[in-house]
């Protein structure tokens, strides 16, 4: 009776307040893990061919949505973007033969030409990622006084570029910081600048858009993985100048000190140079991207180049065009 009594008049031990906290905090973030990401604006271009305006399909979209427009997902980037390890073990998959089980599926849900391409047996994605083309595909515009898109992509173009911030579709853009180098930034003070961003569906191999003399290695700048899609772009400005990147200056008779900047981004695990010696030719290969999306910037100085027109119209309605290796983007002034 006794031990009854005892049993019934026990205290039940109050939660640990400590550990109330930490359920409240771990249902909180799944909620906002879970919750809807605000629809974001598609991006539209300018296909150069048929002038019309297109919308993108972008590759990873819902992933990219979540990542910068959902709270934990922004907490996350701290992880993908500045670890490079995320990127790594994701670039060695792709060289991992049972990769090669993407490429149909990518390739149809795309729409990705594979006739052009100089083989369409592939050991692994990286490998079709890092396809060449036939020589036929991307004819190189011949005069000598035309500059060569350096890749294929799509692209927006600057004249009168200053070093202190200017805006690209409404992101800010710093010349110094992007370079790294203020004094050589000083001398491209109100020239040209032409960004060519590659999607994962592009040619992922990069040229020489002028010829002349180069470094036979680029300057690299230590940098993050933050994706340089536009839905990324939208909510960091600040990604080309925070992200790995490396450049070489190709001196040229007809326009001058020309700065090519190749800029990694996420999963964009490697920058592979390809080209030899020093002296260089409009066209030829510079190197490639491995896996991922990425962005190819051209400087030059101030009244060296006239920029197409149609390149400058759609860029000034806050448009990017599509551009194919080879195609002429500008003319010596």
């Amino acid at each position: 009776m006794r031990s009854l009594q005892k049993t019934n008049t026990m205290k039940f031990k109050t939660p640990n307040k400590k550990w109330t906290l930490v359920w409240i905090m771990v249902a909180l973030i799944f909620v906002l893990a879970v919750f809807p990401v605000p629809a974001q604006k598609p991006i539209t271009y300018i296909d150069r061919e048929s002038g019309q305006v297109k919308i993108e399909k972008v590759y990873g979209e819902k992933w990219l949505d979540w990542l910068y427009h959902n709270p934990v997902g922004e907490a996350s980037l701290w992880i993908i973007a500045k670890r490079k390890i995320l990127t790594s073990i994701y670039g060695d998959k792709m060289d991992e033969h049972s990769s090669a089980a993407k490429i149909q599926p990518f390739i149809k849900e795309y729409e990705v030409d594979i006739s052009i391409a100089q083989t369409q047996n592939f050991n692994s994605f990286n490998d079709f990622f890092t396809r060449k083309l036939k020589p036929e595909s991307r004819p190189i515009i011949a005069d000598s006084l035309a500059v060569a898109s350096p890749a294929d992509g799509k692209i927006l173009a600057f004249t009168n570029v200053n070093n202190s911030d200017f805006y690209i579709k409404g992101f800010r853009f710093n010349v110094q910081s992007f370079l790294n180098n203020p004094e050589l930034a000083k001398k491209y003070e109100d020239g040209a600048m032409i960004v060519f961003r590659l999607a994962p569906p592009d040619y992922h191999r990069y040229h020489f858009p002028v010829s002349g003399t180069t470094s036979s290695s680029n300057t690299k700048i230590d940098g993050d993985y933050y994706s340089v899609n536009p839905l990324a772009l939208r909510k960091k400005a600040e990604i080309f100048w925070l992200n790995k990147r490396e450049y070489g200056i190709i001196k040229s008779a007809a326009f001058g000190d020309v700065v090519m900047v190749e800029v990694g981004a996420t999963m964009v695990g490697s920058m592979i140079k390809t080209y030899n010696g020093t002296t260089v030719k409009k066209g030829e290969e510079k190197g490639y991207f491995k896996f991922g999306g990425s962005t190819v910037v051209l400087l030059f100085e101030k009244d060296h180049i006239n920029i197409d027109s149609d390149l400058l119209i759609n860029t000034s309605k806050g448009l990017e065009t599509t551009i194919k290796m080879g195609e002429k983007i500008a003319v010596k002034k």
